[in-house]
C-alpha cells in the first residue's frame, strides 16, 4: 500500500510546505535548499573523478557554487554526515566523512570497498573484492583469500593480494584504527600471488589462534588501500605517523563505484565512476543506478526531519518517534523495512550498566536484580522508543539481540527461571527485604551499613528517547524505596567518564554493546562480561561497569576456536545463566542498528521484509545493503 503511495503522493509531496517540528536545538539556521530543480551541476556528463583543484586551492572555493544536482539522478541521505568532511583517508582517523565508516557490523563501501561485505539479515559474508568463501586450514591457523579478477583501482590497476598485505603492514605502523582492533589477532598477511592472500593469525601460548572469530570482523570491517597509494602517503608525510594519521587524502585511489565530487560547508556528494569494476558479471553486473549520492548537513534532528517529510531526503538515518504516523496520519509516501512493529530490524541492546567500583552495588547482586526487575520496561519501549523495539515478553531477555540466528544460540528453558520482564515490584521488595537492605528509619528509603542508598542513573544530554529511559528507571528506584536521581551531562563530558576504568561518578549509566557483526554475539557478550576490558583506560570496547567472573572470562576465551554447534550453544546458555545470576547490567531496550527510513518521492524499490531479496535495511551504503543502490526505481 505504501508503494502505491509513494507514486499516488509524488506530485502532492513536492509542493508541500516545510513544516515546523518539535525537539531541542537551533533550527533557525538556512533550511536546505530545494531538490526539484532539474540544472546539472557544472561537470561533462560521465565524469569519474573529482574535478581538478589547482595548487593552493580548495575544493571547496572551486566548487562552492555546485549546489544542484539533478533530482531523477540523485539519492539524498540524511543522519549520516554532521559537520564537515574533515579528510578522505581511508587509513587516517577522524575522517567525518559519510563515504568512510569501516565497521565489522557493515562497512559504507561506496567509495573504498571490503573483501566481503556483512549481511546482519542471515549472518552472512557476501564476497566482494574476494573470490568466493574464505578458506580455512584445518588448524584455523591460517586463512586463504582469492581476490577477484576483475576488481580494479580507479586508476586502472588490479587489486591485488599485496594491497590486501600492505593494508595491515601500514595499519600496525601508524597504529590506526585497523591495527587496535585486529593487530593482536592477525600476525601478518602474505602476498603469495597476485590473487591470493594468506592471513596468519596470532597464536596464543598452546599454539592455538587467539581469535578467528575477530578475523571474520576484519573481511568485512577493514577496507583494502592501495599499496602504492599507501606508499606515497608515507612518503610524503615522512613515516610519521601522526601525520599519516590526519592526511587529507585529497588524492585518494578507490575501489568502489562512487568518489568525490565536492564538499564544502553545506554538502558532502559522491558521483558515480562510470568505470567501475563491479559492472562486471563476476560482481553485480551492473552499476548503480543513482549517478550522485549526496548528504546536505543540516542543524540537528528536527531539521533533518523536516527536509525529510519534504521529500528533500531520501534515505534517512535518524530515530523518528511514531515514525508510522508519517504514513498512517499525515499520508506522506515514507516506508520502512517493517509495515509494523518495529519497523526495523532490532540489533542493539542499549544498556543501563552498574559501576562495580561503588561498594553497594558490587556487594549486593540483591540490590542490582531489585532494580533491574523493577523497571518498567513496556513503558520504554512505548514512549521512549515509540514501540520500535519489540518487548521483552516477546523476546525474553538474555545476551542475545532478537535475530532469529542469535536466538537460536541458547536453550530457552535453561534460563527461563531466570528471565524477567519487569515491574515485578513485589519481587523486588522482597529481594531487598531477604538481603538485609531495609528502611530502618522509616524516611522512605532503604539503606545498607546504616547509610541511605543513593545512586544515579546517568546519560548523555538530548538523546532523548535514553533519558526517557533513565527517568523510568530513577521512578522504579522509587516504588521500592532505593532513591535513583537522573543527571544529563553533556556527551562530551560522559563518554570519557564511562571509559575511566576506576569512575565513581555515575553509579548506574546508558551505553550499548556491539550490535551484530560475523564474531556475532560473542562480541557483545564479551563487552556484557569480559575480564579484559577491566581496569582499561579510554575504554571503548565494553564491560565499562568493571564486572569481574572467572567462569564466564574462561568460558569467552574458549568460544572463538569452538567448532561444535551443540558445544557453542551450551556456552552461550551458561553465559547467560551466569549473567542473569549476577546482573552486572540489564539492557532497556532492543534498537534498531540503522534506523533506515525511505521517502519514495523519487526513488522506489527499496528493501522490504515482503520482497524476497535478502537485502538489509542499510542505508543502501552499509555492507549488504548497497545491493539496494543497483536496484532502485525512479517513481513514475
Amino acid at each position: 500500500m505504501k508503494k502505491l503511495l509513494a507514486v499516488f503522493l509524488a506530485a502532492l509531496l513536492c509542493a508541500s510546505a516545510l513544516l515546523a517540528c518539535g525537539g531541542g536545538g537551533d533550527t533557525t539556521t538556512k533550511a536546505p535548499e530545494s531538490q526539484e530543480s532539474t540544472k546539472a551541476p557544472d561537470a561533462s556528463e560521465g565524469t569519474t573523478a573529482a574535478p581538478e583543484t589547482k595548487e593552493g586551492e580548495s575544493s571547496t572555493e572551486k566548487e562552492g557554487d555546485l549546489t544542484e544536482l539533478p533530482r531523477n539522478e540523485t539519492v539524498y541521505f540524511g543522519g549520516l554526515q554532521w559537520g564537515v568532511v574533515a579528510t578522505w583517508n581511508p587509513i587516517g582517523v577522524t575522517q567525518n566523512n559519510f563515504a568512510i565508516s569501516a565497521v565489522a557490523s557493515g562497512s559504507r563501501t561506496m567509495m573504498f570497498e571490503t573483501l566481503y561485505m556483512y549481511n546482519f539479515m542471515d549472518g552472512s559474508l557476501q564476497p566482494l573484492l574476494a573470490d568466493g568463501d574464505p578458506q580455512w586450514s584445518d588448524d584455523m591457523s591460517t586463512m586463504t583469500v582469492k581476490i577477484k579478477e576483475a576488481a580494479k583501482w580507479s586508476d586502472g590497476t588490479p587489486v591485488t593480494a599485496t594491497d590486501v598485505a600492505k593494508t595491515l603492514e601500514v595499519s600496525k605502523a601508524i597504529g590506526n584504527a585497523t591495527a587496535t582492533t585486529y593487530g593482536a589477532y592477525i600476525d601478518k598477511i602474505e602476498a603469495v600471488d597476485e590473487k591470493t592472500a594468506v592471513f596468519h593469525l596470532a597464536l596464543n601460548d598452546e599454539g592455538v589462534p587467539k581469535n578467528p572469530l575477530l578475523v571474520k570482523d576484519y573481511l568485512v570491517g577493514v577496507y583494502v588501500c592501495q599499496a602504492a597509494w599507501m606508499d606515497k602517503v608515507c612518503e610524503r608525510n615522512n613515516n610519521d605517523a601522526s601525520a599519516i594519521l590526519q592526511d587529507k587524502a585529497e588524492d585518494v585511489v578507490w575501489s568502489g563505484p562512487y568518489t568525490r565530487l565536492y564538499d564544502n560547508d553545506q554538502k558532502v556528494v559522491l558521483v558515480r565512476d562510470d568505470n567501475y569494476w563491479g559492472q562486471d558479471k563476476s560482481m553485480w553486473g551492473t552499476l548503480p543506478v543513482p549517478k550522485y549520492l549526496a548528504h546536505a548537513l543540516y542543524a540537528d534532528n528536527a531539521a533533518t526531519e523536516v527536509a525529510f517529510k519534504a521529500g528533500q531526503i531520501d534515505v534517512n538515518q535518524q530515530f523518528i518517534g511514531n515514525v508510522q504516523k508519517m504514513w498512517l496520519d499525515e499520508k506522506l509516501p515514507i516506508s520502512t523495512y517493517y509495515n509494523d512493529e518495529p519497523y526495523g530490524v532490532c540489533l542493539g541492546m542499549p544498556t543501563g550498566w552498574f559501576n562495580m567500583n561503588i561498594p553497594v552495588i558490587a556487594e549486593n547482586v540483591a540490590l542490582r536484580k531489585a532494580i533491574a526487575i523493577a523497571v518498567d520496561y513496556p513503558a520504554i519501549i512505548k514512549n521512549a522508543m515509540t514501540n520500535q523495539s519489540p518487548s521483552f515478553e516477546a523476546v525474553p531477555r538474555s545476551l542475545m539481540n532478537p535475530t532469529a540466528g542469535e536466538q537460536a544460540l541458547y536453550d530457552h528453558d535453561a534460563v527461563k527461571d531466570l528471565q524477567w520482564a519487569g515491574n515485578d515490584v513485589e519481587g523486588a521488595k522482597k529481594l531487598l527485604d531477604e538481603a538485609g537492605i531495609v528502611d530502618s528509619d522509616n524516611d522512605g528509603w532503604r539503606e545498607y551499613k546504616g547509610e541511605k542508598i543513593s545512586l544515579k542513573a546517568v546519560c548523555p544530554n538530548g538523546w532523548s528517547d535514553w533519558q526517557a529511559a533513565m527517568e523510568i528507571v530513577a521512578s522504579a528506584g522509587k516504588e521500592i524505596g532505593v532513591e535513583i536521581t537522573t543527571l544529563y551531562p553533556n556527551a562530551d563530558m560522559y563518554i570519557p567518564v564511562i571509559q575511566d576504568p576506576d569512575q565513581k561518578d555515575y553509579e548506574i549509566f546508558m551505553w550499548s554493546p556491539a550490535t551484530a557483526a560475523p564474531s556475532s554475539p560473542w562480541a557483545r557478550v564479551m563487552g556484557f562480561m569480559s575480564k579484559d576490558y577491566v581496569g582499561v583506560k579510554n575504554n571503548g570496547s565494553g564491560n565499562w561497569g568493571q564486572y569481574v567472573n572467572d567462569e564466564a572470562d574462561a568460558l569467552l576465551k574458549k568460544i572463538p576456536t569452538m567448532t561444535d554447534e551443540k558445544e557453542i550453544k551450551d556456552a552461550y546458555t551458561e553465559l547467560t545463566k551466569i549473567y542473569l545470576t549476577d546482573v552486572p547490567s540489564f539492557s532497556l531496550m532492543y534498537r534498531p542498528a540503522f534506523f533506515d527510513a525511505v521517502n519514495e518521492t523519487i526513488w522506489t524499490n527499496y528493501p522490504s521484509a515482503d520482497d524476497g531479496r535478502n537485502i538489509p535495511p542499510a542505508n543502501c551504503v552499509s555492507g549488504y545493503g548497497i545491493r539496494a543502490l543497483f536496484e532502485l526505481e525512479l517513481a513514475e
